[in-house]
């Protein structure tokens, strides 16, 4: 179980150390382009994936933080019981690091620090961080490890 707790602790050590370097590098809403779809941006996500319910009035903070502590403490429990299925405890560890990486942001500033922003033409993703890219790439290796024939 340790390495599964490890890779969370880098996931979300490195989450954090970027999002310091666009807090201290960038101002709210500042663009750099970096390719003709990727630019590094600084935004603030009030709300959960795709900004959703992020003009909720602010119970909305406290919702996503409890559901937050509670997937982590579900997570730790599976972590633990199936600690032997590598690519489950993977995926498992990679989005226990993203929640714990967005939930510290959350407690701690109110919002949630996104700054990877891709664009082609006129259509627009919205932008993310290390730990959503850590929840969806967790998610997809879930999803992939749940058509493994187990035996």
């Amino acid at each position: 179980m340790r390495k599964w707790l490890a890779l969370s602790a880098a996931v979300i050590a490195l989450d954090l150390y970027t999002k310091h370097l666009v807090i201290k590098a960038f101002a709210y809403g500042e663009h750099l382009p970096i390719t003709s779809f990727f630019d590094l941006v600084r935004y603030h996500n009030e709300g959960a994936a795709f900004s959703f319910l992020s003009q909720a009035g602010g119970w909305q903070r406290v919702f996503f933080s409890a559901i937050a502590l509670i997937a982590s403490g579900i997570i730790l429990f599976m972590l633990r019981r199936h600690s032997t299925q590598k690519l489950f405890c993977f995926a498992l560890a990679l989005v226990l690091g993203g929640a714990l990486g967005n939930l510290y942001d959350r407690l701690t500033l109110g919002y949630v620090v996104d700054f990877l922003f891709f664009h082609y033409q006129s259509f627009y993703w919205p932008a993310f961080n290390v730990a959503d890219s850590a929840i969806c790439v967790g998610v997809a290796l879930l999803i992939l490890d749940s058509f493994k024939k187990k035996s």
